[in-house]
């Protein structure tokens, strides 16, 4: 058993979130019980993962993807009702850590990342984009292969780049537009979670290989990793919940 605001505060102190301009509230977003016992992470707070929390016993839900995000309707009914409902009935606690939580050099979804796909030397690029190199080079389609074996889902690859991938930059989740960034470092691939229709010209027009991995699927581990540093740091009981996403 763990008091919360002792939790909130350690995890202030890992991730700073004071450094990041962000679209959404990071930090405590629901408040819940003074004690936790159990912590549930997942990659979204939707309903199913709310579901899901409270079938473990949760006290606590830390999320990458929260609510109160910049532009939403504010008002409190329908979907988001029926989820902040569920929370304040079984006084459940929602924590939300969006762009700390990406470029965390330890917990990080982008280091995590490159952990999982055993990209070597893993660092920042610049903005939020990372960079490493392969153990070997790979051909378009042996790396796209081993994204789809590490990742359970199949890339989108698109582009025209060099027969084989050595230097390869990424950035989890809706960063498609950071493909520019990889290009002016000379990179041979670029991942990200997502595809946009301009990403397709850029990346068969510029010269690089692009892999649209997953928004969901790429922003996974950051959280994880988090949950497990809690754990130990706090000797609760965590449980990642993986929702699965398609996009």
């Amino acid at each position: 058993m763990a008091d919360r605001n002792e939790i909130l505060n350690t995890i202030e102190q890992w991730l700073q979130p004071e450094n990041f301009q962000d679209y959404c509230p990071n930090g405590l977003q629901v408040e819940g019980k003074d004690d936790v016992n159990t912590i549930v992470t997942g990659v979204t707070a939707s309903k199913a993962l709310i579901d899901a929390a409270i079938e473990a016993n949760a006290d606590m839900i830390l999320v990458h993807h929260g609510y109160f995000w910049k532009g939403e309707d504010q008002r409190i009914q329908g979907m988001k009702r029926q989820r902040i409902k569920q929370l304040l009935d079984h006084d459940i606690s929602l924590v939300a850590y969006h762009l700390p939580l990406d470029d965390h050099p330890e917990y990080g979804n982008n280091r995590q990342l490159a952990d999982v796909l055993g990209i070597q030397n893993p660092r920042p690029l610049g903005g939020l984009v990372w960079e490493g190199e392969l153990p070997q080079p790979l051909s378009p389609e042996k790396f796209g292969q081993q994204i789809a074996e590490k990742l359970h889902r199949e890339p989108l690859w698109v582009g025209e780049g060099k027969p084989e991938i050595k230097r390869v930059g990424w950035c989890t989740g809706a960063a498609q537009g950071f493909i520019n960034i990889a290009l002016e470092a000379g990179l041979d691939a670029y991942i990200s979670g997502e595809i946009s229709e301009p990403t397709t010209h850029t990346a068969r027009e510029c010269g690089i290989h692009y892999y649209a991995a997953g928004h969901h699927a790429t922003e996974r581990y950051g959280v994880k990793a988090l949950g497990k540093a809690l754990e130990k740091e706090f000797g609760v009981n965590h449980r990642f919940i993986d929702c699965d996403n398609p996009v």
